[in-house]
């Protein structure tokens, strides 16, 4: 089904962060959901939990669609099919 690997270097087909470039970090088989470091960055905000801690906002990577995203070869850094790149 879905042939991406973490760590794999991937760039972004569509959406806000159309034509950039990261990191696979998360993997979802189930649902065909990626996460990329850098990429659908999505702020939470975090309320304090004990007495004398301060509530915070948090910046995290959110999961997009598989299908947003391309393989980068890594012997030319071109975005290919992900069936014609030889790994090493």
């Amino acid at each position: 089904m879905n042939k991406l690997k973490k760590n794999d270097k991937v760039v972004v087909l569509t959406g806000k962060d159309k034509g950039k470039t990261g990191e696979v970090l998360v993997l979802c088989q189930k649902s065909g959901r990626i996460k990329v470091k850098g990429i659908s960055i999505a702020t939470q905000h975090v309320k304090p939990t004990r007495k004398g801690e301060s509530g915070s906002i948090q910046k995290m990577e959110s999961f997009i669609q598989a299908s947003n995203v391309m393989l980068l070869d890594p012997m030319t850094g071109e975005p290919v099919r992900i069936r014609g790149v030889k790994r090493t």
